[in-house]
C-alpha cells in the first residue's frame, strides 16, 4: 500500500471511529478522548454529543451552531466536562461544576474509599455533604 492509499485509509478509519465514539459510555470515553473530535467554532452540536477541547473531553448540554466565544470553557451553559463515576461505572472523583454535578447512584473514589452519591445535584466532595461510603 502507498502513501496516498495508507492516508486515504487512516482518513476513512477516523471518519468511522467519530461517527461510532457516541456508542462508548462517558467512563469508556474518558479513556479514549482522541477518538471524539475537536470542538470547532462553526459546528452544529446536539444534546449529548462529546467532543475534545483543551486536552478535556466535554459533552453538549443543549443543540445549538457553534460561535468563535461560546468555546466549552466559556459556554457552560452549553457545554459540561465529561466526569468519571456518571455513567455507572465507578471513576476517581473530579470537582464538578453547576452544569455537571453528581446524581444519586454516582460511584467515585477518592481518599483511597468508594462513595455513592446520595444527594441530586450533588457538587460537594465526598466525606462533606451528600455521598455515603460504600
Amino acid at each position: 500500500m502507498d502513501k496516498a492509499s495508507k492516508i486515504a485509509e487512516a482518513r476513512r478509519l477516523r471518519a468511522f471511529i467519530e461517527e461510532n465514539a457516541h456508542l462508548l459510555a462517558d467512563d469508556a470515553a474518558l479513556e479514549m478522548p482522541n477518538a471524539f473530535p475537536m470542538w470547532t467554532e462553526d459546528g452544529e452540536y446536539e444534546a449529548g454529543d462529546r467532543v475534545r477541547y483543551a486536552g478535556t473531553l466535554y459533552k453538549c448540554l443543549k443543540d445549538h451552531i457553534a460561535q468563535a466565544d461560546w468555546t466549552p470553557t466559556a459556554a457552560v451553559s452549553v457545554w459540561a466536562e465529561v466526569l468519571p463515576g456518571q455513567d455507572g461505572e465507578i471513576g476517581e472523583w473530579v470537582q464538578p461544576d453547576s452544569t455537571n454535578p453528581y446524581q444519586p447512584g454516582d460511584r467515585v473514589t477518592h481518599n483511597g474509599q468508594t462513595w455513592e452519591c446520595v444527594a441530586p445535584n450533588n457538587v460537594w466532595e465526598p466525606g462533606v455533604y451528600g455521598w455515603k461510603q460504600v
